[in-house]
């Protein structure tokens, strides 16, 4: 398995808006993120680390204004944090080895799928399309992402 860390150098290449989401535990507006409407096959990584997050066969509009998925792909990649900031009782979802803010996990996903949702946004992602997967060291992850 490949091994992933957090990336300074990936760090110091981050938007704004990546900087201020993964590092400043920021939220994209609701309908504005580059993968809300994204329905591509491939998988979604950390933008820091490169670690494996979310794949496409997980995804589902949940119309709540960013991208959803049902689950990790491992989960031992994604840490549940208790956040109470803002007034609100929630669950964070940071990347284990990046330590980059990606969202939150809410109870209210589908239930045929596990009925979490991992409300993601998509500055903390980088989205590497199937037919990439196998070049760019993620072949391991490939039985995950259903080809339409």
């Amino acid at each position: 398995m490949k091994r992933y860390s957090r990336n300074e150098a990936a760090i110091a290449a981050l938007t704004p808006e990546q900087y201020r989401v993964t590092q400043q535990s920021g939220t994209e507006y609701p309908g504005t993120g580059e993968y809300l409407h994204h329905h591509a096959p491939g998988i979604y990584v950390d933008v820091v680390s490169g670690e494996p997050l979310f794949a496409s066969s997980d995804k589902f509009d949940s119309g709540c204004g960013w991208p959803s998925f049902s689950k990790p792909i491992v989960p031992a990649f994604v840490n549940e944090l208790h956040d109470t900031s803002h007034g609100m009782d929630r669950t964070e979802v940071r990347s284990t080895h990046g330590d980059s803010h990606l969202g939150h996990v809410f109870p209210d996903g589908p239930r045929d799928r596990g009925g979490l949702r991992y409300c993601i946004n998509s500055a903390a992602l980088r989205f590497i399309p199937l037919e990439q997967m196998e070049a760019a060291g993620y072949g391991e992850y490939i039985d995950q992402v259903e080809v339409a």
